[in-house]
């Protein structure tokens, strides 16, 4: 991603908001899989929910309006889920620079 360390940990918090505020978001590939692991940690300790791990989560989400969707509207639906929380889709490629982008998205237990 060519990026200083400090601006690339910036741009990944501030995915990571996005695709808990929306829940779905679109990006490029790379992004993408840069962001997966750091949702899917932040997904797990969620889960667990004890103190320690909801104050590594605000670590990473400054938002506490975010924190509170991810802890009480997200993971109930994921919590029967041994992992693999997110998917992401090829959605095409970005016409100014062909970079190819995916849908990132969290995988709810289908009703």
């Amino acid at each position: 991603m060519n990026r200083d360390t400090n601006q690339r940990q910036a741009l990944l918090k501030g995915l990571v908001s996005a695709l808990i505020r929306s829940e779905s978001i679109e990006t490029t590939e790379a992004k993408a899989k840069a962001v997966k692991g750091l949702v899917e940690k932040l997904t797990t300790k969620a889960i667990t929910g004890k103190l320690h791990d909801i104050r590594q989560i605000e670590e990473v989400i400054v938002d506490k309006e975010l924190i509170g969707k991810l802890v009480h509207t997200i993971v109930p639906k994921l919590a029967s889920r041994k992992g693999g929380y997110l998917r992401l889709t090829k959605t095409g490629i970005r016409a100014g620079d062909n970079a190819s982008l995916v849908r990132m998205e969290f995988v709810y237990k289908k009703a």
